[in-house]
């Protein structure tokens, strides 16, 4: 715990048999109550390694996509109690020796939320990210920030923290079951008026790091897009969208264990 507040960590997981023990392994224990796997349908034994180390580990009978096995993470820690919530891919790209720090932030009310950013000390290409990735990157960053006026140094990395009221207020039911999955929840983070806050992550690129083609690369880039113009005609009432309506369908509220 931190500050009196359980902290618990998920990861969705697909084919992550090989990197798994090794994530495992660097999560901090001494803060870390609860961690979570939910594993989307996985061809190899990511389920057998992840039971074999002791983590709660729920299983998708039928691949429901990044954005869907993301669902299923944050619900569940919701479930467990967690007052904090950090999103680590159990595929080593993102070290998560972090965690403590990004937990503290949320804990010690600085932030509502924190990302960990590969372009904070410049160690996004040194860490291997292709060099069409890194342009990809600042490209849509750099829009997004002038469309919706924020101010992140970027908005496409998959390593988050979350305070339980973010959970629960933003209508992330509403979101993509697909990669944009990432970019609409923190546009509604920021739209809902949370305090978001980075720190620096060297990230990995490396075989069995995950990454997604550039086919899918531009699919999701033109999301990002619509999810920014989306957020500023709902901000500007030009329209209304359900990814930003404080109706719309949310992760079901449970008793903070």
């Amino acid at each position: 715990m931190l500050n009196g507040k359980k902290v618990c960590v998920v990861m969705p997981a697909y084919n992550a048999e090989k990197t798994l023990q090794k994530t495992y392994d660097e999560i901090p224990k001494d803060i870390v109550d609860e961690i979570i796997l939910t594993d989307d349908a996985s061809k190899d034994k990511t389920v057998k390694v992840a039971e074999s180390l002791g983590i709660e580990t729920h299983v998708h009978t039928q691949n429901k996509g990044y954005g869907g096995n993301q669902k299923t993470c944050y619900q569940a820690a919701l479930d467990a109690g967690a007052d904090i919530t950090i999103m680590l891919h159990p595929d080593y790209q993102y070290t998560p020796k972090l965690i403590t720090p990004m937990a503290s932030m949320i804990a010690e009310g600085v932030f509502d939320a924190v990302i960990g950013s590969r372009i904070l000390g410049n160690k996004a290409m040194m860490g291997g990210m292709p060099f069409y990735k890194y342009v990809s990157n600042r490209f849509l960053t750099l829009t997004e920030n002038a469309i919706i006026n924020q101010k992140l140094s970027e908005y496409h990395t998959g390593y988050r923290a979350f305070s339980r009221k973010v959970l629960e207020t933003i209508p992330l039911m509403e979101n993509s079951d697909d990669f944009v999955f990432d970019n609409q929840m923190l546009c509604q983070t920021l739209y809902f008026g949370f305090e978001v806050g980075e720190v620096s992550c060297p990230a990995l690129y490396f075989d069995d790091a995950s990454s997604i083609s550039f086919s899918r690369s531009v699919t999701y880039g033109i999301g990002v897009m619509e999810t920014a113009l989306k957020y500023a005609m709902a901000k500007r009432g030009m329209g209304h969208f359900k990814i930003f309506n404080p109706n719309g369908k949310k992760l079901s509220k449970t008793e903070n264990q």
